[in-house]
């Protein structure tokens, strides 16, 4: 008697694709030797992150999230969550256990983990193409989605950012609700996944509710086979909301209202809105007619409301509505992923095509799909979704990482589509659209066709020697640096988080707009005269200060005020209470040292 076999279950399939996927990445990585998958690039957020780290395992306190070496003396408090460190630091941990080498261990954790965000991110878009399009599409989501992630590069080695984790996080509960029909347990997991990915940051905050607000609508609309899967995703979404307030937030700080972090305005909002939904979803008064579902729905978006205006108002402001004018124009609208879509189509439309071709076709798909009638389910949380990260990228370029990932899932059912007319009726025309599907569904052809119709109509540009680190990006621009006794180093915002990376001194200026005092005084010392920078150098006991010519930064300093001390020490007119240090001259960054009588 023959036995049939058993079918291996699908989500084992789509783990195999997604791990050898993640094994690509790591291995095209390591093609440029392995001491690169570990070099962070100059990335300020991965290297600062890997100090958050290493502070916390030296007895840094879990609720103390103040970066004591940078910023003005005592330094400031950062708007990143434990919820990130954590999971770093269990790793360096495990890896330093094993292989006795703490350097070791923290070059493990950079690979890793990135690697292992990715292979979740990959697993969880081709589970919802599943979802969407059926076990066909499964393959194209896996190609194209790995392509997709790897060429918006918050993937690579060394990324310890946590943008990977916020995107892994909302793929998850997107996937998740797309299954939960199938599921019993899906929809609570998918709004632990929308907690958590609120709790890592506040960028995911219109994901999250577009995620939320999907969940209600279709109850609205059809109660009996939602009903279930929105009462299980509102309690999940509150649950974790309030285990992660209570974890992650002091006691002592339960009462302080933090916009741009996870605080009690976010923990309010989420346990409102994830208790009253469920509520509703089960009082039979509540939600017996579609006209009572959508009224008590209302009354729930004006109650969340109303709590936000009366309890919370300085969180209605723009994220930045409080920065200083001079960093606004001098930092802040220079960083790449908070340009507009209107400032790249006037400055950079090689970027705008880059960033926004694949996106945009997968919004055609889904207006063609809903135009030919047959809306599903499954359209309106992947077609909402995108829309809604589709706008976010127009406002901040940061959003195409999200719009480019949700992309993947109606280009993937469209290449399935092809391949089925194709195998079905294989002409030479049906093979060509197949593959022209497949080649215009890949973000990185449509970036390199950009590229290369850009440098015909661009004037050649002599190519810089790759191993020269100009911007003083790699670790080994810092090497002096590191070698020096432990000073306070005056520097520009991007050397930041390299120069608390790899050497124990300490900084005032850094990318983060929660540092306004200490990237006022560095500010105020660049571009001011030798007499101010003296000034500053003085009261603030400065050592060092570290300059690095290639840097766009040093760059429009220097433009913006050719008469300041910057702009001098770049023309080499050093003044006569610093000494240059021998070691660093002519190198990628330069170090003047204080005279000690200076």
């Amino acid at each position: 008697m023959s036995v049939k076999a058993t079918p291996r279950p699908s989500w084992r399939n789509d783990l195999a694709l997604a791990l050898i996927a993640a094994l690509v990445l790591v291995a095209v990585g390591a093609c440029n030797g392995f001491r690169e998958l570990t070099n962070a690039g100059g990335d300020n957020d991965s290297l600062l992150r890997l100090v958050e780290v290493r502070d916390m395992l030296a007895g840094q306190g879990w609720f103390d999230l103040h970066q004591y070496r940078m910023g003005l003396e005592g330094g400031f408090v950062m708007h990143w969550s434990r919820l990130v460190d954590a999971p770093l630091a269990a790793i360096i941990l495990s890896a330093s256990a094993l292989t006795g080498s703490m350097a070791m261990a923290e070059a493990i954790a950079q690979i890793l983990w990135p690697a292992l965000l990715f292979c979740a991110a990959v697993f969880f878009t081709a589970r919802a193409a599943r979802s969407f399009a059926g076990a066909g599409a499964v393959l194209p989501a896996v190609v194209v989605g790995a392509a997709a992630l790897y060429f918006i590069g918050i993937f690579s080695p060394g990324a310890l950012d946590h943008h990977n984790v916020q995107l892994t996080l909302t793929m998850a509960s997107l996937s998740l609700l797309l299954e939960a029909p199938a599921r019993r347990w899906a929809a609570l997991f998918s709004g632990l996944c929308a907690a958590l990915t609120l709790a890592v940051g506040m960028e995911t905050a219109p994901y999250v509710a577009a995620i939320g607000a999907c969940a209600a609508i279709l109850f609205v609309v059809d109660p009996g086979g939602e009903r279930r899967i929105a009462m299980d995703f509102g309690l999940g979404f509150a649950g974790v909301s309030a285990l992660v307030f209570v974890t992650t937030i002091p006691p002592s700080a339960w009462g302080q209202a933090q916009c741009d972090a996870f605080s009690t305005v976010q923990f309010v909002v989420a346990a409102l809105a994830g208790t009253g939904l469920a509520t509703i979803v089960s009082v039979d008064a509540a939600s017996r007619t579609r006209r009572r579902r959508l009224i008590s729905l209302g009354l729930l978006a004006v109650v969340l409301g109303a709590v936000v205006v009366a309890l919370f108002p300085q969180c209605l402001a723009a994220p930045y509505a409080n920065l200083d004018p001079r960093l606004t124009g001098l930092w802040l609208d220079y960083i790449d992923e908070a340009q507009s879509l209107y400032k790249l189509v006037v400055y950079d439309p090689v970027r705008v095509v880059a960033r926004f071709a694949t996106p945009l076709l997968a919004v055609a798909l889904m207006v063609l799909r809903f135009s030919r009638g047959g809306w599903r389910r499954q359209d309106s949380l992947v077609g909402v979704l995108l829309t809604v990260a589709f706008l976010v990228s127009a406002w901040e370029v940061r959003g195409s990482t999200f719009s480019i990932a949700f992309a993947v899932i109606p280009l993937s059912a469209w290449i399935d589509k092809w391949r089925q007319q194709a195998e079905t009726s294989p002409t030479r025309g049906a093979l060509l659209r197949m593959a022209a599907a497949w080649l215009i569904s890949v973000n990185a052809i449509w970036s390199a066709t950009a590229e290369a119709t850009s440098s015909v109509f661009e004037p050649r540009v002599a190519v810089k020697d790759a191993s020269v680190d100009g911007s003083c990006q790699g670790k080994a621009s810092f090497a002096a640096l590191g070698q020096m006794p432990d000073t306070s180093v005056l520097a520009i915002s991007n050397l930041g988080s390299p120069i608390l990376a790899y050497s124990g001194h300490r900084v005032f200026a850094g990318p983060y707009h929660r540092n306004i005092a200490g990237n006022l005084l560095a500010l105020d010392a660049f571009l001011g005269w030798d007499t101010d920078a003296r000034s500053v150098v003085e009261s603030h006991h400065v050592g060092l200060v570290a300059v690095c010519r290639g840097s766009p930064e040093s760059q429009l300093l220097a433009a913006t005020a050719p008469d300041g001390f910057l702009a001098g020490l770049m023309r080499g007119n050093v003044p006569e209470w610093l000494e240059p240090v021998a070691d660093t001259k002519g190198a990628p960054l330069e170090l003047y040292r204080v005279r000690p009588n200076g």
